[in-house]
């Protein structure tokens, strides 16, 4: 029988974000960002597997998770940014780990807070991609105007289990290794968002975010961000990710002036979650490699 999943980790409110936190344990600091429709609690597994090597803080994007609406209604990649690079100016230079558009928020953070981010670890980033996969095509019809709206409330009519399922289906390569423990949780955490005033409204913003990305031309083009990382990158890739083609890894080896890629055979557009040990494998070797003086998170 499958063992018991270790529950999420403890959060608070730091600044005007939530963020779930490992506690007290190495000097060396770790930052986790959530990709759309995701939260904090994606990363409990692969922040278990890292907790003798960092101490890991895992923020609720604004509007996501238990955030509240950001103050200014900003869901673009530079507005969720700012929340990151906020967090992290508490914990001190951290390591750096972001998935899907939480990874397109980690190479922003990376590119113009380079004094922050000593690694950058990108699962399955959401890239600028000129052949987006069916995935990321329904983001955009979703990110339309008036029809992202409508199609907003036509989903909160289905059951929260038909749309977690459907949901897995698509960022997991198998979901028969969903953990009933995480597959109730998840559940759960919908029915919750269900009653929040701002959830489809942090659910369109930050789908429109991430598309609008998509067609940034100039400096501020995530690609040529990616060009500007220093920190040393890891990006990894899973073979059957339905969201991301994994042939963007190519364009990745090119850009990024210091990247290790990492492409496994099993795993879908959620590695962390599905494969958490063989991820924290990649991302422990390198944090090894990386010489480090953090500062502690502050109380």
């Amino acid at each position: 029988m499958t063992a018991e999943p270790v529950p999420h980790w403890p959060g608070r409110m730091i600044g005007s974000v939530y963020v779930r936190s490992t506690g007290e344990g190495p000097r060396e600091q770790a930052v986790f960002v959530h990709g759309l429709a995701g939260s904090a609690t994606n990363w409990t597994d692969l922040m278990d597997e890292l907790k003798d090597t960092v101490t890991g803080h895992a923020i609720d994007l604004p509007g996501a998770g238990f955030s509240p609406a950001p103050s200014d209604g900003d869901y673009t990649v530079a507005g969720h940014a700012r929340a990151v690079a906020g967090l992290m100016e508490q914990t001190g230079p951290a390591h750096l780990f972001g998935n899907s558009l939480g990874g397109a928020i980690a190479v922003r953070v990376a590119a113009t807070r380079p004094d922050l981010v000593r690694s950058l670890t990108l699962v399955s980033p959401a890239l600028p991609d000129l052949l987006p996969r069916y995935g990321p095509v329904r983001v955009a019809a979703a990110a339309i105007p008036v029809l992202g709206e409508w199609v907003a409330s036509r989903l909160s009519l289905v059951p929260a289990e038909q749309r977690i399922n459907a949901s897995m289906s698509m960022v997991w390569a198998n979901t028969g290794s969903v953990h009933p423990v995480r597959l109730r949780d998840a559940i759960d955490e919908l029915r919750r968002r269900d009653d929040l005033p701002y959830a489809g409204e942090a659910m369109i913003g930050s789908a429109r975010g991430i598309v609008a990305e998509y067609f940034r031309r100039g400096e501020e083009n995530l690609w040529r961000q990616a060009a500007k990382v220093k920190a040393p990158t890891l990006i990894v890739h899973g073979r059957h990710d339905r969201l991301v083609r994994p042939a963007m890894a190519a364009k990745a080896y090119r850009t990024f002036p210091q990247v290790r890629l990492v492409l496994l055979p099993t795993a879908g557009h959620v590695a962390m979650m599905e494969m958490p040990q063989v991820v924290a494998a990649e991302a422990r070797r390198l944090i090894g490699e990386t010489r480090l003086g953090n500062a502690p998170l502050a109380s």
